[in-house]
């Protein structure tokens, strides 16, 4: 073993630049426990084990991912037993929350720190294989003096990540011993037995969170296709992709030639884009067919071999009080559970003939919305949109009611159909209703009472049956109290009322986002992805535009990219703290606590409805309750 002295001279060499005989995670490693932690390798330190308390509350955090990932590590320790192998699974802060080795050696595992409750974060224990792997995300060795801190160069760990279904990584599965042989190439096995059981782990942990969706595997070769694929995505009833294990991101990104991309960048996208797959086509890619015919091409046309789960719910079938979600709908929402309650109850109102309000910021997508309730009724008919703020106030009235030949100076000879008659048998969309003056409020009220027009300068009603929805970024109720809006108007405009969330308050914004984007695209033939810091751009603006604004971010700095990826310098000024800028957003987690409450205070059905893990959700919620 080498000597105290030695190890904190080469340590001080790599700080002053001589890399010398270790890896480069090693160097990487050993630097930032220098420059960024202020760690000093002379001062030893034994393993810190967390308080009890502390340890309940990392494992209760953490339970669904034990739960899943029990089996993975009791198959894992089956094939190291008699080896003296020790496995730790810790969370994302590198506390050991499960834990599997020889109850004989109990002592000595709990002195070395290889024990339940053990704290392996970089900054608590220097260069050490979980602490390493939860900084890179990458699968790594840490062999004896590999180790920044003296007091645990005779261990050796090999410790790899595990990423949930959105691609933020959730655990670290580590196997270690207190002693072994002195080559480091003596942990090979042990690195691929550990990768190939986090990869697993990843797999199962994707096929519990998308008991709703379809699971697509696919593999280079037909051998291991059903067991261990080399990637898998899930796809909602829409054809997107709703999450993927990271194993299965690092593979796709390989076939379809993305490389460079990061999970988030794929979530949200329909399939098709990259796959010739329509997703009516997956039940022909279930079990039952033999393997070798069960083939799917990536857009550059080399053939995978796929196998598809289909949703759980598929066939059980939905309650028969529960309408199945439109598409139209369905494509407006990628798992912000304040959107899922619009989108669920405009499904239910979109076979009614029940006038509808819509509430929200301006741009947060308010025709989007009512565009989405007329596509989902079985004969839509005609969408007639009609901006309320945007008209004069002086053609409004000629606008909405059209007007009769000769009705005035300048009219047009035929005279002119109205817009309220043009919707006949379909959608009149009034947007900005709270603008419209008050004088034609009544008339307004008279079509919808009478179910009949009268155009300007005309002495005959014309009869219309129409499906009104209205829209306001203003609380129409206060403009009722203020005199500046009809009482009877409002309630028959609000018989039903819906209220989309702000851009700023959305838990789907990173989803949303990359669905804007690929629509984008779509239109002008290219492909284009978000770099992370871009990406942290986006998140920390105010968005007082909302989804109109991020539309127009998007497509411009999609227009000023010489690369696929969207780097921050091609953003607009005010997303790169160059311009003038909006109030600062409320924290995003504040929104959190909001949907917790909605789930009932249910920490396990808010992770279910936002495709992460309990670990993930109860990290947010620290951030929302300290700020």
């Amino acid at each position: 073993m080498v000597s105290t002295r030695s190890h904190v001279e080469e340590i001080a060499r790599v700080a002053m630049g001589d890399r010398g005989r270790r890896d480069a995670p090693v160097v990487q490693s050993w630097l930032r426990c220098i420059n960024d932690y202020q760690l000093d390798p002379a001062r030893g330190q034994e393993a810190y084990i967390v308080p009890e308390t502390t340890l309940k509350e990392h494992r209760e955090q953490a339970e669904e991912l034990i739960r899943i990932g029990r089996s993975g590590l009791e198959g894992l320790f089956g094939h190291v037993a008699g080896q003296n192998y020790v496995l730790l699974l810790s969370d994302a802060r590198g506390v050991t929350v499960d834990f599997m080795g020889d109850p004989t050696f109990d002592n000595q595992l709990r002195k070395a720190g290889l024990y339940l409750g053990s704290e392996w974060s970089e900054q608590r224990a220097g260069t050490c294989a979980v602490g390493a792997c939860i900084v890179s995300g990458e699968p790594v060795i840490i062999h004896q003096d590999d180790h920044f801190d003296t007091s645990h160069i005779g261990l050796t760990c090999t410790a790899a990540p595990i990423f949930d279904t959105l691609g933020d990584l959730t655990a670290v599965l580590d196997i270690s011993q207190l002693r072994s042989p002195t080559a480091k190439a003596s942990q090979k096995l042990a690195l691929h037995l550990v990768s190939a059981t986090a990869r697993r782990i990843e797999l199962a942990n994707l096929m519990a969170r998308t008991r709703n969706d379809w699971v697509l595997r696919l593999s280079r070769s037909p051998d291991f296709l059903d067991v261990d694929p080399d990637c898998a995505l899930s796809l909602d009833g829409s054809g997107r992709i709703t999450g993927m294990t990271h194993g299965g991101f690092r593979a796709l990104a390989g076939f379809l030639g993305i490389d460079g991309q990061k999970t988030p960048a794929l979530v949200g996208q329909p399939v098709d884009r990259f796959l010739q797959l329509d997703v009516n086509e997956l039940p022909r890619l279930m079990r039952g067919r033999p393997d070798r015919e069960r083939l799917v091409r990536t857009r550059s046309g080399l053939a995978l071999f796929a196998s598809a789960v289909a949703p759980v719910a598929s066939f059980r079938g939905l309650p028969a009080s529960r309408p199945a979600m439109p598409k139209a709908l369905r494509d407006l929402s990628f798992g912000d559970p304040a959107m899922e309650a619009v989108q669920a109850k405009a499904a239910r109102l979109a076979a009614r003939d029940i006038p509808i309000l819509i509430q929200g910021e301006t741009g947060s997508g308010k025709e989007y919305l009512a565009r989405a309730i007329h596509d989902s009724r079985p004969s839509p008919g005609r969408f007639v949109a009609v901006n309320c703020a945007a008209i004069p106030e002086h053609l409004i009235e000629a606008e909405l009611f059209g007007y009769a030949p000769g009705a005035f100076t300048g009219a047009a000879p035929r005279g002119r159909t109205g817009l309220i008659e043009a919707a006949d048998g379909g959608t009149l969309f009034l947007d900005e209703i709270g603008d419209m003056p008050l004088a034609l409020q009544s008339r307004l009220l008279r079509v919808l009472s009478e179910g009949e027009v009268v155009p300007v300068g005309a002495h005959k009603p014309v009869p219309v049956k129409l499906r009104l929805i209205s829209a306001s970024h203003h609380a129409l109720e206060l403009l009722v109290a203020d005199g500046r809006f009809r009482e009877d108007l409002y309630f028959r405009l609000a018989a039903a009322t819906l209220r989309l969330p702000p851009l700023r308050e959305r838990l789907d914004f990173e989803r949303l986002a990359g669905h804007v984007l690929a629509r984008i695209d779509r239109e002008t033939g290219e492909a284009h992805h978000l770099s992370p810091a871009a990406m942290r751009a986006l998140k920390a603006h105010a968005w007082p535009g909302n989804l109109r604004e991020l539309a127009n971010a998007l497509r411009v700095a999609a227009a000023l990219s010489d690369e696929a990826e969207i780097t921050v310098a091609v953003l607009p000024d005010r997303l790169q703290g160059l311009g003038p800028s909006a109030s600062p957003a409320p924290p995003r987690a504040d929104g959190l606590l909001a949907q917790l409450a909605a789930c009932g205070g249910n920490v396990s059905e808010l992770a279910r409805r936002l495709g992460v893990d309990r670990t993930t959700v109860h990290r947010r919620l620290r951030k929302a309750r300290a700020s």
